[in-house]
């Protein structure tokens, strides 16, 4: 078990090109999988959650060209029913997206497979999507009934289905809308809220029998995908943190280049322009996913809040958001945000522990917490809980620090998503 040390205060100065996009690099290798031909992407994450998913289709006889460190990939679709039984059960480590999202391709296979992972994942809720797979003809078994992981998944004849995304959960949603093009009839899925939208981009990219409609995405059975050759975009919830960090410290000016500009990806950037940022964003290219220039230059932010609406566009950044709310000026307030006690870890707690040893003054609630800012923050020892998010954002922390350093164990789970985290921030900061 790692620990590193970060000193304090700091600035963030420089361009920054984030890494390939963690939910679109998952998206790429599913669909690349099932399409029909070669398809091929730079810029790939090549972080342990995005690779679990790579090596779980590699298990299903899916021949993919890797070569570490290239960020290239190249994928040898076998269609939408060419995927093989694996040999054995197929291992996903940390990565939630991989093993939820899967299970909506599993489901209209015909084979048996069983879903594992770390002690982590397998604590993590899944009846979310294994119910919903269950009622369209899914056969699934599982701890508790198919909440908890192992969870075997024999697939079968499936229709289609009603269903309110009610979590505004886009893991969910992608299950069911994989499962749709398997389906006898319309697979139907109501967003009140919208949730990020890369499967349903694919979706229409790929030549799938799929609309949106209102509130309602609609998908049906499909008999061929098309193939993509495409770079993926850098993932803003990587370089959220350096983007918190240099908006909430006085000096910094930062340059984020070639960076997903998603609108159901940016509710980053919203909050804290209301909190008083100084962004500006420049969209380069539209499609297939909007991608585009985040400059930003640092001073004093003022606390905010943040609701159940807002949720699903920032679910991710929530924890560094919570940093920069602890030192800026005024109370701040986030609820509607339960998802986050079942993350990698419970962040909501994670965050509350860890900036109030540093002299934070974070009260937790049950779907959220209350900030009181101006907080002065000082030196410590905090742990990740195993969760990376928890880790990279108390990093950040340190650069508000009056004085001292943090020292943070157990980094080891940065690699699931962002493995050059701690060389881009010692590259970055002044």
């Amino acid at each position: 078990m790692s620990s590193v040390t970060v000193s304090g205060p700091g600035l963030i100065q420089g361009t920054f090109i984030p890494p390939g996009d963690k939910s679109i690099s998952h998206r790429a290798v599913m669909f690349g999988a099932l399409s029909d031909g070669e398809s091929s992407y730079t810029h790939f994450l090549e972080a342990e959650d995005c690779l679990s998913t790579l090596e779980a289709f590699r298990a299903m006889g899916v021949s993919i060209d890797h070569k570490k460190g290239s960020g290239k990939i190249t994928i040898h679709g076998v269609g939408l029913r060419g995927l093989k039984a694996p040999e054995r059960e197929i291992y996903l480590g940390n990565s939630g997206t991989s093993m939820r999202v899967l299970m909506g391709i599993l489901a209209g296979q015909k084979f048996e497979v069983t879903l594992t992972g770390d002690p982590s994942l397998t604590s993590r809720p899944m009846r979310r999507v294994t119910d919903p797979l269950k009622k369209m003809g899914a056969q699934i078994k599982g701890k508790d009934n198919g909440n908890f992981a192992p969870i075997t998944i024999r697939g079968g004849k499936l229709k289609g289905i009603d269903f309110d995304n009610h979590l505004a959960s886009a893991q969910v949603k992608s299950a069911l809308l994989f499962a749709g093009l398997y389906a006898e009839g319309q697979t139907k899925i109501r967003e009140t809220i919208s949730s990020r939208d890369h499967t349903e981009r694919f979706l229409q990219s790929a030549g799938a029998s799929f609309k949106r409609a209102g509130q309602w995405l609609v998908v049906e059975k499909t008999e061929h995908l098309k193939p993509f050759h495409a770079e993926i975009p850098g993932d803003i919830s990587a370089a959220a943190f350096f983007i918190t960090a240099a908006a909430m410290t006085r000096g910094s000016s930062l340059t984020v280049e070639k960076v997903c500009l998603n609108p159901t990806r940016t509710g980053l950037i919203r909050v804290l322009e209301r909190m008083g940022a100084s962004i500006q964003t420049t969209v380069t290219q539209t499609d297939p996913e909007p991608l585009g220039i985040i400059q930003v230059q640092g001073r004093k932010l003022k606390g905010t809040r943040i609701s159940k609406d807002e949720i699903p566009s920032l679910i991710d950044e929530l924890p560094i958001l919570m940093t920069a709310m602890a030192v800026a000026e005024g109370e701040s307030l986030i609820s509607g945000a339960e998802e986050l006690r079942v993350k990698e870890t419970d962040r909501i707690h994670s965050m509350a522990v860890n900036l109030n040893r540093l002299g934070a003054q974070l009260e937790e609630l049950p779907d959220g917490c209350i900030i009181r800012g101006g907080a002065k923050l000082y030196g410590g020892k905090v742990t990740s809980f195993g969760d990376h998010r928890t880790a990279m954002s108390m990093a950040i922390a340190a650069l508000t620090l009056e004085a001292g350093e943090v020292v943070i164990e157990d980094t080891d789970c940065v690699a699931t998503s962002f493995p050059s985290f701690f060389d881009e921030l010692n590259r970055l900061r002044k």
